[in-house]
């Protein structure tokens, strides 16, 4: 299904930015036809109606045809086109010349036989048709160009209604709703979209009109189909001349346009408004009556009589209204192709949905560009932080550095820590710790591990299998290993440098020797930073040179700015849990960040509750996006006996409306965006829905829209807050599924580790086509169910995979 998906979508962009463009002239053109006889009126309202007495009679079909005989002799008439409005113009076709496939059309005055002057923008309108209709190519060589034009529109409304299929088809709101709340690529996607699904039927009638007049072969087998071929009309027209059709000597009957007039208004009862009489031809004895009765059922609704020339008997009627459902089709096509089948209203219609082109080759466009550049971006971000590993330099030693990572600090470390080592001359192999097995450690002799500590001393995601196997491995296999611990953490914490301490353990359980005692750093502490390095250079016996730019964490941190507190809101009144809130900061000149990125922020020193203490910064993760121009946080607000909590109480009560908030952006690599439109499974509860929210609009603006989310909370009543968000994609076809599980809402106890394990299949199957799992929420209750629900679904083997293919990214607290 996803390949399915992806395939569409290439083809859609791909038609959409080569035919679109053209498509765009066949629009424009087709809007300024759509309205060609009130343009043509309003321009040159004397050929409109001409002034006449009220008693004025008009003259006769055989009047009109003798005088212009005698004012244009050697001319010979083909057809006369008649109007029983009063004052109306008549109209003359004369047969083509030798060599020319049409003959020249001109208005007459009904009234006096004279031709009219030709209207002023008849030339211009001739050539908007020769464009809408043959591209301005020649006849042949123009309508099977336009046909495939046709075929390629009918191909983007079908494969746009294929890609915006909303998970519930029946909600007029998942469709139509345009929010113009949405920016950038979001709203040039919803746009493009809720346009799109307005002008559907539109265009799939134009499609496939335009296929029927763009290639012969189609037409031919629709009509005949019809029984409206043209060899059949042919063969009605010409009729079979028997006796009386013919005078003395086998000559062809005389035209009698009187008589067959006079049949005519006979035969109709009057119930005519527009009549054309297509005279015979030199071999013919029938002229064929093509009219619309008085009040037609639309302007292609042609009814036609087969009159003996000669005598004006009708030979043959056909009405509209007799004609099989086909046959009324056939004729209907035109009027459907220009609206008029519903009268004015399908005019407006057919008229702004051909103008509507030019909007979607527009959205069009800037969506593809914009999707080139944000390619473009992305490789180059990947260029600068690619990284060889696995690779070595030429030297006496092999050193393998090894680093486990939450947020991507142990991964700088290590390899600032490589780059020192290969410009002493040594060799060196770069892994992360979910690259690395047990047993390939058995092929080095010196080992440096980077590694931070996650949670209550737990390893980073992308090492729990890794640690979990090595800590069940006994003896003493690793006796000729040496090895250096490099343990990153944050002393505010019970577990500080937990997993680094476990780690020392268990190589030294298993026999390993250490080079120098494990090293312990506290937030990028430059000092310990330093040890390492001379631990390293006292180990190795080599003068490394560290990188300027890596020379310690803390100077890579950004410093703290001021932002100021521009929003706050209650996201969950009445609710049974402790009250959310959704805070907004702004500060001019904001810096750059990336969806999953965290932010610290400093409390002020009047907070802490030991006088004198250094305030300590606490983590948030951002909700919103660098197109939204601010930062939000998700920020529930601890209570317990002695108050508010520290610095949620700070944010959510205690700072007011435009105070400044010391905050630096924190990167988070671990839970970092997926760079392409591989499919996506967030999982969060409560609090964590900001870090999940700052993803989901990230991929809804790129236009990635495999996503699925499943999110808890206690109420649907009091903490359904994320519930807008998910209708709001869904509607833009940007959220496949959305699972909101409210745990009280029932007398069992419901949390979205159940819904996992009854979406199994589901599961397994986006797991399949290659999805992401991001989990943001609690540690204590949602991690270790989601770890647990998980290994039931994929299997232990399928879990540690997933995690060491960098696909499981957490963002837990």
């Amino acid at each position: 299904m996803a390949f399915l998906r992806r395939a569409w979508f290439q083809i859609h962009w791909f038609i959409g930015i080569t035919a679109g463009s053209v498509l765009l002239v066949i629009g424009l053109s087709g809007a300024v036809l759509s309205f060609r006889a009130e343009i043509t009126d309003l321009i040159d309202p004397a050929l409109h109606r001409l002034p006449h007495a009220a008693d004025a009679r008009p003259l006769t079909p055989a009047e009109v045809l003798d005088r212009l005989q005698a004012a244009q002799p050697g001319r010979r008439v083909a057809t006369l086109t008649l109007f029983a409005e009063p004052g109306r113009p008549a109209r003359v076709n004369f047969t083509p010349p030798p060599g020319e496939r049409r003959g020249e059309t001109r208005l007459l005055d009904p009234y006096t036989g004279v031709l009219l002057p030709e209207p002023r923008v008849e030339a211009f309108f001739e050539f908007v048709e020769s464009l809408h209709r043959w591209l301005l190519l020649p006849r042949d060589a123009g309508k099977p160009v336009t046909g495939t034009l046709a075929a390629g529109l009918l191909v983007l409304a079908l494969s746009g209604l294929y890609l915006r299929w909303p998970r519930r088809p029946l909600a007029w709101r998942s469709w139509l709703r345009l929010d113009f709340a949405l920016s950038g690529r979001a709203f040039l996607w919803n746009l493009h979209a809720v346009a799109g699904t307005i002008a559907l039927l539109a265009y799939l009638v134009s499609g496939f009109t335009g296929l029927y007049w763009g290639f012969d072969a189609v037409r031919t087998v629709i009509d005949d189909a019809a029984g409206e071929g043209p060899a059949v009309r042919m063969q009605r027209m010409q009729g079979a001349p028997g006796p009386a059709d013919k005078a003395e000597g086998g000559a062809p009957a005389r035209l009698d346009l009187q008589r067959v007039w006079r049949s005519f208004e006979q035969t109709t009862s009057g119930d005519w408004s527009q009549v054309t009489l297509r005279l015979p031809t030199r071999n013919a004895a029938q002229v064929e009556a093509t009219y619309l009765r008085a009040e037609p059922e639309h302007e292609r609704a042609r009814n036609r009589l087969y009159l003996n020339a000669a005598t004006g008997e009708a030979a043959q009627h056909e009405r509209y209204a007799d004609k099989p459902m086909a046959g009324r089709l056939v004729n209907s096509i035109y009027p459907l192709h220009m609206g008029t089948y519903w009268g004015l209203p399908g005019r407006i219609v057919m008229m702004l949905a051909s103008l509507g082109l030019a909007l979607f080759t527009v959205t069009g466009w800037m969506l593809y560009l914009g999707r080139r550049r944000t390619r473009k971006a992305l490789r180059g971000e990947r260029a600068q932080l690619a990284l060889a590993r696995g690779g070595t330099a030429p030297g006496p030693e092999q050193v393998l550095i090894a680093f486990a990572t939450q947020t991507g600090h142990a991964e700088r470390v290590a390899l600032q820590t490589a780059a020192a080592l290969q410009s002493a001359g040594l060799g060196i192999v770069v892994k992360t710790m979910a690259e690395l097995s047990v047993d390939a450690l058995l092929s080095f002799r010196k080992v440096l591990w980077v590694v931070s500590t996650s949670g209550d001393g737990d390893p980073p995601d992308s090492a729990r299998a890794f640690a979990r196997k090595f800590a069940q491995q006994a003896g003493s296999r690793l006796q000729h290993v040496h090895y250096g611990v490099l343990a990153l953490g944050d002393w505010h914490y019970a577990t500080f440098c937990g997993f680094g301490r476990t780690l020392d353990r268990d190589l030294r359980n298993q026999g390993a020797r250490a080079l120098f005692p494990m090293v312990e750093v506290d937030n990028g502490n430059p000092e310990a930073i330093g040890r390492w390095q001379r631990s390293i250079a006292e180990a190795f016996g080599v003068r490394a040179a560290w990188p300027s730019s890596h020379a310690s964490s803390a100077a890579e941190r950004r410093p703290f700015e001021a932002w100021q507190l521009a929003r706050r809101e209650l996201l969950n009144p009445g609710s049974l849990g402790h009250p959310l809130f959704e805070i907004e900061l702004q500060r001019d000149g904001a810096p750059a960040w990336q969806p999953g990125a965290l932010v610290e922020v400093l409390l002020p020193p009047e907070t802490q509750a030991d006088a004198g203490a250094k305030p300590a910064p606490r983590s948030y993760s951002v909700a919103s996006i660098q197109a939204g121009g601010c930062i939000q946080l998700l920020v529930r607000q601890v209570q317990h006996e002695g108050g508010l909590g520290l610095a949620s109480g700070w944010l959510t009560a205690g700072a007011q409306i435009g105070d400044a908030v010391q905050m630096r952006l924190v990167p988070n690599p671990a839970f970092a965006l997926v760079d392409d439109d591989a499919p996506c499974i967030f999982i969060g509860n409560g609090s964590g829905y900001a870090g999940l929210r700052s993803h989901l609009r990230e991929r809804v603006r790129r236009g990635h829209a495999r996503n699925w989310l499943l999110f808890g909370e206690r109420q649907a009543g009091h903490d359904a807050f994320c519930a807008a968000d998910a209708a709001q994609w869904q509607a833009l076809g940007m959220l496949a599924r959305a699972d909101l599980v409210y745990s009280r809402d029932q007398r069992e106890r419901r949390y979205v580790q159940h819904c996992l394990r009854e979406s199994a299949d589901e599961l397994r199957r986006w797991i399949a086509d290659g999805a992401f799992v991001y989990v943001c929420g609690s540690r204590e209750g949602l991690a270790p169910g989601v770890d647990a629900a998980l290994s039931e679904v994929l299997g232990a083997a399928g879990l540690d995979a997933l995690i060491a293919q960098g696909r499981y990214r957490r963002d837990v607290y």
